[in-house]
Formats: C-alpha cells, structure tokens, sequence
C-alpha cells in the first residue's frame, strides 16, 4: 500500500510511534511518504520504501500565527496526487486530522477519494482538545476520519466522555520494536562512567514539562538516595529544566544527578537503569515506561490514565496516587533492597513489554488501512 503519516517530528511519544510505525511498514514492503515539518528524530531514511516531504511555511506580516494547518492540508494533497497515496495516517487530532479533512476534500474535487486514518495519542484530547477553543474542530475531525485509534481503553474512554463521536473507535496500543533491544547485555554498558558498582541507577525520561511533574522524580529520589546508594538520570529537555537544576542543588544532591538531554539512543541509557520512575499527573498510554520495561527495567509510576494497561502492580512495578512520592520512594527502596526481588521485576517487565511487540501491534494497523481502502491489496 501507499501510505502517508503526518505527526509532530519531535521526541514526544506520538512522534516516536508514528515514525517506528512507518518504518516498520516500510520494511513489510509498504511505500511510506512522512509529511512533517522537519525530518522526524528517529527517522532513518536509508530505505527505498521510505519517502519524506517537508511543509513549509511562508512568513507572511499580515499574520501574526502562520498558518501551519493551510500549508500542511496544500502539500498533502500534492503527495497523495503526485504519488497516488491511499491512506493518510494523521497521528493527533489538531492540526492533523483537521488539515487532513481539508485536504480530503481538496482531492475529492480532483476525483481521488483517499482514506484518512486518525490515531488520537492523548494530549490531543485530555488537554488541548477538550479545551473550549478547539473542541468542535477536535469532534469535528474525529467524527469526519474513515477510521479512529486510541493507544488505550482508558484514553477511548476519556474520547467518548469529553466528545460526542459518531464513529467506532479501536485500541491499538503503543509498541515496542525489540530489534533496538538485543544489544542490551550487561558487558555493553559502561556503567562505571556514571556509577559507581555499589550504586543503583534511577532513570526518568520525559519532555520535562509540568504534566510529567519531574518535580516530583527529584523527592522521590532524594528519598532513595538517603537509604541506598543512587544516581538519577534525567533524560529529556523542556520547561521545568531549570528549576528541577535549582531543586537539585537546594536539597545538596546535585553531583548524584546527571542531566542527559535529548537522547536518540533511549534503549541505550536504559540499559543502565534499574528502576524507571514516572510520577506523571496523566498518561494515556506510558510509551516511555514500556520502553524501560523492554530493557528490563521495573517501573515506578502513577496510576492514573493508560499506566495500568502497561505497568503491572506488584509484577513489573508498583503503581500509586498522584502525589504520593512518599509511597512511591517506600516501594523504590524496598525493591532496591531486595536483589532477588528486583531481579525478578526485571524479567517480568520484559515479559510484559512483549505483548507490546510491534510484531503483534503492526498488523493491527494494516487491518485498519485495508478496511478502509477500496481495492487495496
């Protein structure tokens, strides 16, 4: 099949999915046309099935915002004429779906009818889109897709209580491609450049914004650190940076925390790891947590959104109230002090990790396209 993905080209989870997504689907054979602002980070572009088309657009004065929507919705309908697209795949309600929906009708006027698949990732709906300014456009393009997806049964749930949708919506969640994984072996980790053999490693990885409350990932850490041995690594860039380095050195902790930044290699760092905290206030799935399960790292988190689809209480980790970093630093530690115990959290966050492979998640998605495309193969 021809297929086009639109998605933010940006270390967020619904970019990492989409461009694995399309990458996968290239090595099946598919011919996949990305139409981004910029190349996503993860994109590799060494493929003949692999295409990338940049939006661009023109400053203009009269415009105070550009309007990135109109240049979007302009140049897909370039690419699916030019290369006979029969599915856009549009990851995240606004703009996407919405430049989408123009464009579709664009292209109607040409005779070509191709079929629009949404895959909603969470922030789309629990934070911007249920907002007032965007909400109608938000339904509006929901109920206009041939076919909508959802990472989880919880952010299904959240999509039909805050709109009203006329459409059936199906999980598909979000996936792990193991073959980053293999490389992963104790002897590839130079673990003595960040730690010293008697200290565990703790990791976060997130856009350090509010929602993810890192805040919170230094006083859970500051608890650990007084009962066993530790070094925190902070990967991730946004926002709250400066003031998760100001936290650091007000609690004297600053020389057991490693600030990483950005990361293309994640499956890398992680290999470090033996715990994963994710104290976020909302996921709607938890991509960054399944990441740390698949390279054998128990996890830590909050118990709200997606998170209990993914991290199994007790088995690969343990789950808590929003705000309670007093528990989550208790069952860090106890699991800390527990290498039998640990170790065996370690296997089972693998275990778990695999039903999450892209190897049972990618045909998902080709059902999706072949039951909305006419005469696709």
């Amino acid at each position: 099949m021809k297929i086009g993905i639109v998605c933010y080209p940006t270390f967020g989870g619904s970019g990492v999915v989409a461009t694995e997504l399309g990458m996968a689907l290239a090595n099946k054979g598919h011919e996949v046309h990305f139409i981004t602002s910029k190349q996503p980070v993860r994109l590799d572009l060494i493929s003949k099935n692999i295409h990338f088309h940049e939006v661009f657009v023109e400053e203009y004065p009269l415009f105070q915002y550009q309007p990135y929507e109109l240049a979007l919705s302009t140049k897909l309908v370039e690419v699916v004429t030019t290369y006979e697209l029969e599915i856009l795949h549009v990851h995240y309600a606004i703009p996407h779906a919405y430049a989408a929906y123009m464009a579709k009708k664009m292209l109607m006027c040409k005779g070509i009818d191709v079929k629009v698949v949404t895959t909603l990732h969470g922030t789309d709906i629990t934070l911007v889109g249920s907002h007032p300014t965007y909400k109608a456009a938000v339904e509006f393009s929901i109920n206009n897709s041939d076919a909508v997806t959802v990472v989880s049964n919880n952010l299904k749930q959240d999509t039909l209580r805050l709109f009203n949708i006329n459409i059936p919506i199906e999980v598909i969640y979000n996936f792990i491609d193991f073959k980053h994984y293999p490389r992963i072996k104790e002897g590839d980790c130079t673990r003595s450049a960040l730690a010293s053999d008697d200290e565990f490693i703790i990791t976060h990885v997130s856009n350090m914004r509010p929602v993810k409350r890192p805040m919170d990932v230094i006083d859970i850490f500051y608890k650990i650190q007084k009962e066993v041995p530790s070094k925190l690594l902070l990967v991730g860039e946004g926002p709250e940076i400066e003031k998760l380095e100001y936290r650091v050195k007000e609690l004297g902790i600053y020389d057991k925390v490693i600030f990483l930044g950005n990361s293309n290699d994640v499956h890398k760092v992680l290999c470090y790891s033996d715990l994963f905290v994710l104290p976020s206030r909302t996921e709607s799935f938890g991509l960054a947590a399944l990441e740390a399960m698949a390279a054998k790292t128990p996890v830590i988190s909050t118990n709200t959104g997606g998170l209990p689809e993914v991290n199994i209480q007790g088995k690969t980790g343990f789950l808590s109230d929003l705000g309670n970093v007093d528990e989550m630093a208790e069952n860090a530690i106890s699991l800390l002090k527990n290498k039998e115990l640990l170790n065996e959290f370690k296997e089972n966050a693998q275990q778990q990790a695999k039903e999450f492979s892209i190897d049972k998640i990618l045909p998902l998605y080709e059902a999706v396209y072949k039951s909305v495309a006419v005469g696709c193969c």
